[in-house]
């Protein structure tokens, strides 16, 4: 097959690389793509996720057989629409099922629709209804912004006039992130953070793997929210049936609600779940593999990826054509100091990432120029192990980014979390 995958950050380069090893896979593009996905296809560096007409185009001249569907921006804009338009099959959903994500307010109302486990909401579009909504508020509230606000458009508080706060600021400089007037708030739960992997081909969804992540800059959860500083896989300390838990409570209605409203849904789910003592509740819906996750789940991935993906993609999934180890992978995402403040551009980064048997480092958004790299900052390199057990795992990222270090530039400015999967 001749695969094109959309998107040029660290989730991207992991695709990549697990597409490459592939037996069906035959050709990889990237658009844009970034310095790891360039050793192993050709990358469009002129090419946005975004730019559906200039994807359709090239892949048709490129006779692309399937394409990848990587960041949520892609799906927002209509990618996977245009393309299957012009017949060309696509991993990722259309637009309109792709609300999931891309709308905060259409997740809650599909969820209370369809009788999803999520914890209680209400919706505001002005500073008035936040007062009225807020009035009496009990306990702490989770303030979410509607649209797609490269995770800065979600605030935790600890009680209703906190909440209060951040909305009085958001409407009245009229800077919601994301854009828009449409703010959720919802009571805010206590529980185990865990997120679900469903792979869906129109007519089934089956849950195929999880994860736990990081999204706090600083150790020990603290600091501001991130992108995500890290993750393992498997979850550690939930129960063994974990996936047959979210398939019965969680997947399957969503299924039942995406058909009965007219989607065809192919692609990943991502399912942001929390254990409270009230059972498990969906705190979000992603409609694409998750960053850091997927820098996890892809060293788990057994078979051939390629056709497991290219099957959901043309509506007939076959279960049996790639697999979950049961091994251990724990990634630790190194970032520019300041980020998420501010991201601050590095150059002359080895190329080389050649880390020793079952250790994969990822690209973050980057360019490869005379055997160097450079990354305009923020999340720059995710630094995955594989292991028959998670402190193993846990051991060998960790040794790996020490001896990479010595090889970065000195006075490079990286940081990165040294307590990922510490349990």
């Amino acid at each position: 097959m001749r695969i094109l995958v959309v998107g040029g950050g660290a989730r991207e380069d992991a695709l990549s690389w697990r597409l490459a090893a592939s037996p069906s896979c035959e050709v990889l593009l990237h658009a844009p793509g970034n310095a790891g996905t360039l050793t192993r296809g050709t990358n469009w560096p002129d090419v946005a996720a975004t730019d559906a007409r200039t994807i359709v185009r090239r892949a048709q001249e490129e006779r692309i057989d399937l394409v990848v569907l990587g960041p949520e921006t892609a799906i927002a804009a209509g990618v996977g629409d245009k393309l299957r338009e012009a017949g060309i099959a696509v991993f990722g959903p259309n637009r309109s099922a792709g609300r999931l994500e891309t709308s905060k307010v259409f997740a809650k109302r599909f969820m209370e629709r369809h009788r999803i486990p999520t914890a209680q909401f209400k919706v505001v579009h002005n500073l008035d209804q936040a007062r009225r909504a807020l009035d009496g508020w009990r306990g702490g509230a989770v303030v979410k912004a509607d649209g797609l606000a490269a995770g800065k458009g979600v605030v935790v508080c600890d009680d209703g006039g906190s909440a209060l706060a951040v909305l009085a600021d958001w409407y009245t400089k009229n800077k919601i992130p994301g854009g828009g007037s449409d703010v959720v708030i919802e009571e805010r739960l206590s529980g185990r953070e865990v997120s679900v992997f469903a792979i869906a081909d129109g007519s089934t969804m089956i849950p195929v793997a999880a994860a736990c992540d990081y999204k706090r800059a600083g150790d020990d959860d603290q600091g501001p929210n991130t992108g995500g500083m890290g993750a393992y896989s498997p979850p550690a300390g939930f129960p063994a049936d974990l996936l047959d838990v979210v398939r019965e409570r969680v997947v399957a209605p969503v299924l039942r609600g995406l058909l009965a409203d007219g989607e065809r849904y192919r692609g990943v789910l991502y399912c942001g779940l929390m254990q409270t003592e009230r059972g498990l509740f969906v705190i979000e819906f992603n409609a694409r593999w998750g960053d850091p996750e997927t820098q996890v789940l892809m060293p788990r991935v057994d078979g051939d990826f390629a056709r497991y993906l290219a099957s959901a993609a043309n509506g007939a999934l076959e279960t049996g054509a790639a697999t979950w180890s049961q091994d251990a992978c724990v990634g630790v995402v190194i970032a520019t100091s300041r980020y998420p403040y501010e991201n601050t551009p590095v150059s002359g980064l080895p190329a080389d990432l050649d880390l020793g048997d079952g250790v994969v480092a990822f690209w973050g958004t980057s360019a490869r120029e005379n055997g160097t790299v450079s990354s305009p900052g923020g999340r720059v390199l995710t630094v995955t192990a594989r292991a028959e057990d998670l402190a193993a795992a846990r051991a060998r990222a960790y040794e790996a980014i020490a001896a990479l270090k010595t090889r970065f530039p000195s006075g490079t400015p990286l940081t990165y979390r040294g307590d990922i999967a510490r349990l």
